[in-house]
C-alpha cells in the first residue's frame, strides 16, 4: 500500500496516520516537531509547504527524502 502525504495537510494529520513521519522530519531539520507539545499545537496548522518556506529548504530534497522512506508527497 502506497503511503501518500499531501503538502497542504497538517503535520498533525500526517503523524496520526504515519508516526514515523516525526523521525523523517527531524532528519530533514524540522527539529522543533519532536519537542513536547509542538505536534499538538503548531503541528495542527503547520503544513509541509509552510515549513519548507519557513526554513528556506529545497522542496525536491524534502520530497526525495520522504520517497526514500516509501512516501509519495503530493502537491
Amino acid at each position: 500500500m502506497e503511503k501518500v502525504l499531501k503538502m497542504e495537510e497538517s503535520i498533525y494529520e500526517w503523524v496520526n496516520r504515519y508516526p514515523e513521519v516525526i523521525d523523517i522530519m527531524v532528519e530533514l531539520g524540522f527539529d522543533d516537531i519532536a519537542k513536547p507539545g509542538m505536534l499538538q499545537t503548531v503541528g495542527r496548522f503547520m503544513t509541509l509547504s509552510k515549513g519548507i518556506k519557513l526554513k528556506k529548504m529545497d522542496i525536491d530534497t524534502v520530497k526525495l527524502t520522504f520517497q526514500r522512506y516509501g512516501f509519495n508527497v503530493l502537491e
